[in-house]
């Protein structure tokens, strides 16, 4: 027998590469397919029934929603009207605070948009004394709860006439947005070349031009998912509403739970404005979503 003979019989054949997968390796490429997407698409149904319920009881008549429930409509479709949705724009506390809530919510998430991108841009590539030092002063910011302001921020508007308004309700969410947003984009914006730039300036571009030029376009999904972020937690604030707003300035939420403490029984006005008060975010998120899942991931992968 030659040596090259020799060495091939020594070889002992390959394994079979399932006998060196272990069990949980094993287990976890058997549910890893079809029997994975089936469970999430189940929980993201469950997820979506009260929604669902929500938008059926908005569409029944206050006679039909008390003698049964929402699901009932699947066998007597015939319970489906509009009358609600009349109703509701019929009454005028509901359609006035859904006024204020847009008039609270767009400016509150412009203003933190704008002033958050040129303080980012600053912390991020413009020198000045104390760069770092004011940048920990305003992270730090972060940990402040908003509770905390409550009682001292509503004496402060009380004393200069802001208290009640919605000009002082937008301050409010315009300052405890903003430490949030310098974070955010100061951030994503110092991930940006510094040879571009460096190029921009060497062509003549002031530090505007610049950032609205070069900064803004590279930084859309951060700027897009920070919108998002301070436009649902603005939308759908009640604490701060409650506290600060009084009767002709208050927003959906708050006319909402007056609604609920006034007329208990009024499900035929609740049912339909709390389902316009949670479908307005839902589009926006559902509209903007590729931008926000970008500006997520900005950053995880080089």
């Amino acid at each position: 027998m030659t040596a090259e003979a020799s060495a091939a019989a020594k070889v002992t054949p390959a394994e079979p590469a399932g006998a060196r997968q272990s069990l949980g390796s094993r287990l976890a490429d058997a549910v890893s397919g079809g029997l994975v997407r089936v469970f999430l698409i189940l929980v993201g149904l469950f997820w979506l029934v009260p929604t669902i319920g929500l938008l059926l009881s908005s569409l029944r008549s206050p006679e039909d929603m008390s003698g049964s429930g929402w699901w009932t409509v699947f066998s007597k479709p015939a319970q489906l009207t509009f009358t609600s949705y009349q109703k509701l724009l019929e009454n005028g506390d509901i359609t006035s605070s859904l006024l204020n809530t847009v008039l609270i919510t767009v400016p509150a998430t412009v203003l933190v948009v704008v002033v958050g991108s040129l303080a980012g841009y600053a912390f991020a590539w413009m020198e000045f004394p104390g760069r770092d030092w004011w940048f920990l002063i305003v992270v730090s910011l972060l940990v402040v709860p908003v509770q905390v302001a409550l009682i001292p921020i509503a004496e402060l508007f009380g004393k200069i006439g802001l208290f009640g308004t919605i000009f002082g309700v937008i301050l409010f969410h315009t300052g405890f947005g903003l430490p949030f947003a310098v974070f955010l984009l100061r951030n994503f914006f110092a991930e940006i070349p510094r040879e571009l730039l460096e190029a921009a300036r060497l062509d003549g571009a002031g530090e505007l031009r610049l950032f609205a030029r070069v900064v803004m376009p590279l930084g859309g999904p951060a700027i897009a998912s920070l919108g998002i972020f301070q436009f649902l937690w603005v939308w759908n604030d009640m604490l701060v509403a409650l506290v600060f707003t009084k009767s002709g300035t208050q927003p959906i939420t708050v006319a909402l739970q007056t609604q609920v403490r006034q007329f208990g029984n009024n499900i035929d006005v609740l049912a339909p404005g709390a389902f316009i008060s949670m479908v307005i975010p839902l589009a926006v998120f559902f509209a903007f979503q590729r931008q926000f899942v970008s500006g997520v991931m900005a950053g995880a992968v080089k």
